[in-house]
Order: structure tokens, then C-alpha cells, then sequence
């Protein structure tokens, strides 16, 4: 049995202490209770956890320095993106909270109490509380692994998180996809929207394109790289899943659309000269360089539903929108699932849960036409 004992001080205040060996030396372990029975449930876990090899040496390590060390580590393996997503999140509500306070003293009531403040405003949703929570719980998480912390006071948390409503997702029906793909013949960067419907690739995917990737002849497209923003940079980076890099067949008449468009870009190269960056890029700006998303958005991309009179939705939900006519066409959940690179059927299946679910009614009227003749 790992060696300890109790020592009181007053009426009111009793110390615990620990003895554990490290490189030879003895040292001692101490925390104050106010209770002799406190005391010794203390001492008897510490050293029941010590016999264990369990045993966590007190640490003067803040939750502010954790968060730090974390966001270096887990850098290397998410994206910028991602791990600005975590910073935000962690210093706009946790670190004004919570980041003064000793890793090895935060208990889970006080994680809820953060919690439950931030879902008494109204400008919070549900999703940034489960988000803080996901990354908090990361945070704590690695501090068990460094043998900082003993347990993750964040663990017990989950199941009290509030819920996330699921909205219903905005997309065009067969008529308002028409509609849209006319106006597109007609604007400055249609082809792209054109290209985002009937391929149902994500913006990141086609937005980093390359002619390369592009086969005219037999009317397919490769994802093999995505383009990130972080601030004012951008590179290319590796599809997030093996499921991500695929091979999209696209209609012919959208092949002879790039084809012109080719031809189209190759003489404005020549116009713009030496002031044009040659990345490559099937769809780019007017010197060659990557198009950013909410440029895209909000100046062509939304005029152009304003002109279909069409409902203001995402530029991504033109990728649902793929999904959802392939769905209701009856085309196999397996093709679409493999045409949105998602990385398993259920991911499908589930992201699309309320299309296959209005699709019930229409399967059994087939039965039963099948199987009556009605």
C-alpha cells in the first residue's frame, strides 16, 4: 500500500498527505480538507490510484497554458481552418472563464457552469455549445495522456449538452434547378454554378481544379486537391478522406461547355500576359488566381437567383441540391454517396434522411402496382 496520512490542524481544517518516491527522493503531497472523512476518501483514492500506476502528481499547469500546448500539437494534424475554429471557440469562452484556473482543480461543475451561461444568451446557438464542448473536451483530454489530470472533468458532459435542432436543408426542386441553370448561361461565372450543380462537388473541390484533372473526351472530372484560404493565403491540400479523391462523370453538354470555356481563357491569357499566374485552374480569376468563396457569392452567385427568382440559398446547397434530383430520379444511394466522395453510405443516408423518407410513400405505391396491378 503506497504510504500517506492525515494531520489535523484546527476544528475546522485537516491536511492529507501522500508520500510517493521519484528518482529516489521522497516527496510529499498535501491538500486541505475540511472534514476528517474528506480527508481520508482523498488519501485512500491517491493511494489506490498510486498502487494502480495511476497516480497524478499535483501540477501548477493553468488551463489557458493546456490550451496553448494543444493548439500546437493538433496544428500539424487539421486543417488552418480547423484549428482557428478551436481557437476561437476556446478563447472567446473558455479562457476568460476558466483559463487562470489549475488544470488538476477544475471540476465538471464548473465546465457546466460555463456552459450553462452560454446558453442563456440568445445570440449562442446550440451548435457553439457543442462545439466549445468538442474542443474543451480535446483540450482536457490530452491532459490525462501528459499525466496532468487524473480524469476529464469535460467526459460526463456530453449527454447534458443542448440540442441541435436539424433544419430542414434549402434546395432547388427539378423546375427551380432549370430556372437556374438558364440564368447561369447568361452571367459572368455561370459555368461555375453549372458545374457545382450537375457535378456535386464541394466549392473548395471545383474551385481547385485543374485542366488536368479534366478529360473532355470521356466527360469526367478527378477531385485530387482542395483549395484552402487561411486569411490572405491560400494553397492546395490533400481531399480530407480516401473517399474525397474520385472520379465525377459529368453531362457532354457540360464537357463542350468547358471546352469553349478553354478556348475562351487561353486568349484572354495571351491579352493579360505576363501579368497572369499560371496555376492551371479551370475556374480562376481574370489573372489566373484562385476565386475566393464569398466573393464568388455574393457577386455572382446571388444576383443570379435574384434574377430566377429563386430563394437565397448557399452556394454549398447547390451540392445538396445534386444529391437531393439524383434521389428523387431513384439513381442508387450507393452512386450518390460515391459521386459526393462521402466517406461511408450511412453518411449519405443520413444527410439525406428526410429525401429518402418522402420517397417511402412513392416505393410502396410501386409495390403494390407491382404486385396488384392498381
Amino acid at each position: 500500500m503506497a504510504a500517506g496520512y492525515i494531520e489535523r490542524r484546527s476544528e475546522v481544517c485537516w491536511v492529507a498527505r501522500v508520500e510517493k518516491y521519484r528518482n529516489g527522493r521522497r516527496r510529499y503531497f498535501s491538500k486541505t480538507f475540511q472534514t476528517e472523512k474528506a480527508a481520508k476518501e482523498y488519501l485512500q483514492d491517491q493511494q489506490s490510484a498510486q498502487n494502480k500506476g495511476e497516480f497524478v502528481e499535483p501540477t501548477r499547469v493553468t488551463l489557458a497554458s493546456l490550451i496553448d500546448e494543444w493548439l500546437e500539437v493538433i496544428g500539424p494534424r487539421v486543417t488552418q481552418r480547423t484549428a482557428d475554429g478551436y481557437q476561437g471557440l476556446l478563447d472567446r469562452y473558455i479562457r476568460p472563464e476558466l483559463g487562470h484556473r489549475r488544470v488538476n482543480q477544475l471540476e465538471t461543475r464548473d465546465i457546466q457552469r460555463v456552459y450553462a451561461g452560454m446558453q442563456s444568451r440568445k445570440d449562442l446557438s446550440a451548435r457553439v455549445v457543442r462545439h466549445t464542448h468538442a474542443a474543451l473536451r480535446q483540450v482536457l483530454e490530452q491532459g490525462v495522456e501528459w499525466k496532468l489530470i487524473a480524469r476529464n472533468p469535460a467526459d460526463s458532459l456530453k449527454r447534458k449538452l443542448p440540442k441541435v435542432e436539424q433544419s430542414e436543408r434549402q434546395v432547388l426542386d427539378e423546375r427551380e434547378a432549370a430556372a437556374f441553370l438558364r440564368v447561369c448561361a447568361e452571367k459572368p461565372h455561370g459555368l461555375i454554378f453549372e458545374f457545382a450543380l450537375l457535378s456535386g462537388m464541394r466549392p473548395e473541390e471545383y474551385l481547385a481544379l485543374q485542366w488536368r484533372d479534366i478529360n473532355l473526351d470521356r466527360n469526367t472530372a478527378q477531385v485530387r486537391r482542395a483549395l484552402v484560404r487561411h486569411k490572405k493565403t491560400w494553397r492546395f491540400q490533400e481531399p480530407k478522406t480516401k473517399g474525397s479523391r474520385r472520379t465525377v462523370t459529368i453531362p457532354a453538354s457540360l464537357s463542350r461547355k468547358l471546352a469553349t470555356h478553354k478556348r475562351s481563357q487561353a486568349e484572354h491569357r495571351l491579352k493579360v500576359g505576363d501579368e497572369w499566374e499560371a496555376h492551371d485552374l479551370v475556374f480562376c480569376s481574370e489573372f489566373g488566381t484562385p476565386l475566393s468563396i464569398p466573393n464568388l457569392t455574393y457577386r455572382y452567385f446571388r444576383p443570379i437567383l435574384e434574377k430566377a427568382k429563386l430563394p437565397q440559398i448557399r452556394l454549398y446547397d447547390l451540392r445538396h441540391t445534386h444529391a437531393t434530383l439524383l434521389l428523387i430520379a431513384d439513381e442508387h444511394l450507393k452512386v450518390v454517396s460515391e459521386r459526393l466522395g462521402h466517406s461511408t453510405i450511412r453518411l449519405t443516408a443520413d444527410t439525406y434522411s428526410h429525401v429518402l423518407d418522402s420517397m417511402q410513400q412513392a416505393t410502396a405505391s410501386k409495390l403494390e402496382n407491382m404486385l396488384y396491378g392498381t
